[in-house]
């Protein structure tokens, strides 16, 4: 965020067990930052503002936009789905709250939840094949999944979305149920 906007709530947590080390976090939409309890108010500061700074260079590197998005789409269908597949628009929504991602079969339309903006390139990848496989197989039936199971890693990435998905109760649970 540049100094023009405003910054998500802060909180900061103080540990007697932090002598030296400072660290920030995004959840439930604030900011967590730990710091050494030794701080003084001033030095609590200077460090909250550090470290939305770094927070939001990491998170800018890190984001794909929607045509990065689109492109890897493209990528996949091409590797792994019968010729002429292609959806007609991928695009990161935040508004997805029950869900990973979902696909319109009729339009062609694949909306992917921006959580998955941090997880790694691999586990988007397989949520976004299997949106992609919708496209071509509707349903979740044996042939939906030998053309989603192709991908390496997506048992690991069943697992990830599985774990995170536990972790934090009131986030989605499921790729789609479409």
């Amino acid at each position: 965020m540049s100094a023009e906007q405003s910054h998500p709530p802060v909180e900061v947590r103080r540990s007697r067990r932090r002598t030296r080390t400072v660290s920030a976090y995004r959840r439930d939409g604030r900011v967590v930052v730990l710091i050494p309890d030794r701080f003084s108010r001033a030095e609590e500061q200077e460090w909250v503002t550090k470290m939305l700074g770094r927070l939001e260079r990491s998170e800018r590197r890190t984001r794909r936009s929607d045509d990065q998005l689109m492109e890897r789409a493209r990528q996949l269908c091409a590797a792994h789905l019968p010729p002429g597949t292609a959806p007609t628009s991928v695009r990161w929504v935040g508004t997805m709250t029950t869900r990973w991602a979902s696909c319109t079969t009729g339009t062609g339309e694949i909306r992917m939840s921006d959580r998955l903006q941090a997880m790694p390139a691999w586990v988007v990848d397989y949520v976004l094949l299997h949106e992609l496989a919708h496209l071509v197989e509707p349903h979740h039936g044996p042939s939906f999944w030998a053309l989603v199971d192709v991908l390496p890693r997506a048992e690991r990435a069943k697992g990830f979305l599985a774990g995170v998905a536990h972790a934090d109760a009131s986030g989605p649970s499921e790729v789609d149920d479409a």
